[in-house]
């Protein structure tokens, strides 16, 4: 048992991994952790006093393999998004990362490429090089936005196996109309996946891509329950498409992946969604106090229509990170230069952001 461990470049690797790194974000016991994302809300006591019930009602049948198709999740998923779905256009499975990796074990894999918009969500390279496929990055325009002869000129050069659309994007927080969309799916042949982990925090008026997928079977909507739910603990993430395209990710899930407890408790969080999204409105309300303040400091906020704000003017972002953290501030340095990101907390986070921000001279 003794002896020096070896490094990973004395394992034998596969060459395609080797120089690769794992994806990370900063974790610290810091007061304020507004670094990652979540909803820094707590599950209303009366959601959680059900989930419990729920959780307790299928630990009693817990010797049992859990319903391998999720049915009853599947269904509660369909009622949540409207737009006429039923349960054979949803699938699901742990977190909306498990769900991507699904899309790109069937439709990428080695000899394919799956391609993204930079920057965006850096998950998207390192799950396609995971399952042997190449990833390519496509431009965007002026302050992140896509234009659709643009995009569908990039895609149509480049001929993608597997296309990921994040709307809104992550990490600029920029929306995505649907003409994007549109005019991304007629010039590809391949998979689209459109992102909509951040949706539930656009302008309600604002359409779903759910609402293009009939007609377009190579169309897919992914969504999580990480976010708007205050579900990241959990770790729940889902989709809509074509049946025929929920076929093919039977081929490569492993069995009964989406356990009876994690099934029983977030069909117990989808029966009280308007209490859940109730959170929302919150948190929409201090992301547009944070990008008004930011601005007023004299940093300049990108609008978003997600539940976070990436600023820029920032000097020495490393510096300035590290200041807030001296502070007891945890935001995310996402490497886009003199910018920052940092999360929609509750008012006294924010507010606590915001304070300590301005006691430090970082603007460029």
């Amino acid at each position: 048992m003794g002896g020096m461990s070896p490094s990973l470049d004395d394992l034998p690797l596969r060459d395609d991994l080797r120089g690769l790194t794992p994806y990370g974000a900063p974790q610290a016991p810091l007061p304020v952790a507004l670094n990652v994302n979540e909803n820094t809300h707590p599950v209303p006591e009366e959601v959680a006093d059900d989930i419990l019930d729920a959780i307790a009602r299928a630990l009693r049948e817990v010797n049992r393999y859990p319903d391998r198709e999720f049915t009853h999740l599947r269904e509660a998923f369909a009622e949540y998004l409207g737009h006429g779905l039923t349960a054979d256009r949803i699938w699901a499975a742990n977190g909306s990362n498990e769900v991507l990796q699904h899309l790109l074990q069937a439709f990428g894999g080695p000899g394919r490429t799956a391609m993204g918009f930079g920057p965006t969500y850096s998950m998207y390279p390192l799950l396609t090089r995971a399952t042997g496929a190449r990833y390519v990055t496509g431009t965007r325009g002026p302050d992140f936005a896509l234009d659709p002869a643009s995009a569908a000129a990039q895609v149509a050069e480049m001929r993608p196996d597997v296309v990921f659309l994040c709307a809104p994007n992550n990490p600029t927080g920029t929306p995505l109309s649907l003409d994007v969309i549109e005019a991304v799916y007629a010039a590809s042949d391949g998979i689209v996946i459109v992102d909509e982990a951040y949706q539930e925090f656009a302008p309600r008026e604002s359409p779903s891509a759910i609402t293009l997928l009939g007609g377009r079977p190579r169309l897919v909507v992914s969504r999580t329950m990480s976010k708007a739910f205050a579900f990241a603990g959990a770790r729940v993430g889902y989709l809509a498409g074509d049946p025929t395209l929920i076929d093919a990710l039977r081929l490569v899930r492993l069995p009964y992946h989406l356990s009876a407890l994690t099934q029983a408790a977030a069909t117990a969080a989808l029966s009280h969604s308007s209490t859940m999204l109730r959170m929302v409105d919150e948190i929409v309300s201090q992301r547009d106090r944070m990008s008004a303040t930011l601005d007023a400091l004299g940093y300049r906020a990108y609008e978003s229509w997600t539940n976070f704000v990436l600023f820029d003017g920032v000097d020495d972002p490393a510096a300035t990170w590290q200041a807030l953290y001296d502070r007891g501030i945890l935001i995310r340095d996402v490497g886009i230069p003199h910018s920052l990101r940092v999360t929609a907390g509750t008012e006294d986070e924010t507010t606590a952001f915001l304070e300590a921000l301005a006691s430090i001279d970082s603007r460029a």
